[in-house]
């Protein structure tokens, strides 16, 4: 099974750095490393020499600034389909992958079904950086997710609980499922919309253990408050797509700091105090 792993990149290189030295302590090796970037032209020189071999694809960031997430899944796992690949993994460019988290995709890949790893969000490293070897030690899988044993395979997953950082799919469910909706822009939203489209073409979702991924640190505001204007317009997209709100906790945590409100017409929310955010 010849495996790609994709990742979006646009900054947070030290990151980057990390995720291809645990892919290069894997007890299997991508076929193909491809790394989709967004506005960053550093990444080519940055990886070049270093194992595993990286691909790079640059994907144009549009003029207002926000990322095309949705439009660079669906240009990597073009490139990868293109070059053969049978298995698409796809990695948060802040998730350092297990040492079989590779192995266990192939593993338990089949079509029809949606794999997804566990993921720990790792403490703020120590000076001198993370230590590869110990990244396991730091911290536990998240609580929000099941937490399957090392050779166990969960089915009949919650397609509301998936998420982008760490899943694995079949170039045949790819097709399936037919990628990622590019009307979504900037944060949130389109993972969301993904799982949504797997569900209603009768694609499994299977908690896989054994295939830990280990979130890097990074600053975050709870709630994304910096992203509230993609979060309105993606959350609003979602729902004339799919009758839900994507995101409803963010929003109503918006809407108690002031944020956001309830449109005076319609079921929507619109933004009231977009500076208060920047």
């Amino acid at each position: 099974m010849r495996t790609a792993v994709i990742t979006l990149v646009a900054g947070r290189h030290r990151h980057l750095l990390l995720q291809q030295d645990g892919l290069a302590a894997g007890e299997r090796q991508p076929d193909h490393y491809l790394a989709v970037t967004m506005g960053d032209p550093a990444v080519p020189a940055l990886l070049r020499g270093r194992r595993p071999v990286a691909e790079t694809l640059a994907v144009p960031v549009p003029s207002d600034g926000r990322l095309p997430l949705a439009a660079a899944r669906n240009a990597g796992a073009a490139k990868a389909l293109a070059a053969g690949a049978d298995l698409l993994v796809f990695l948060d460019v802040d998730c350092v992958p297990g040492t079989r988290l590779l192995a266990r995709y192939a593993e338990t890949a089949t079509d029809g079904a949606l794999l997804c790893g566990t993921v720990a969000y790792l403490p703020p490293p120590q000076p001198g950086g993370y230590d590869l070897a110990a990244l396991h030690t730091l911290a536990p899988p998240h609580p929000g997710r099941p937490v399957p044993a090392d050779d166990e395979v969960l089915g009949g997953g919650n397609h509301d609980l998936f998420w982008s950082l760490s899943f694995a799919l079949t170039a045949r469910t790819w097709r399936t499922v037919g990628g990622f909706c590019e009307e979504y822009s900037g944060y949130g939203g389109e993972d969301t919309d993904f799982a949504r489209l797997a569900a209603a073409r009768g694609v499994e979702l299977r908690w896989v253990g054994g295939a830990p991924a280990h979130h890097q640190h990074h600053p975050v505001s709870r709630p994304p408050v910096e992203h509230v204007d993609d979060i309105v317009r993606n959350a609003s997209l979602f729902h004339r797509r799919w009758g839900t709100w994507a995101m409803e906790g963010w929003l109503r945590e918006f809407a108690d700091l002031g944020l956001v409100a309830r449109a005076t017409t319609g079921d929507g929310w619109r933004v009231t105090a977009r500076e208060a955010a920047g």
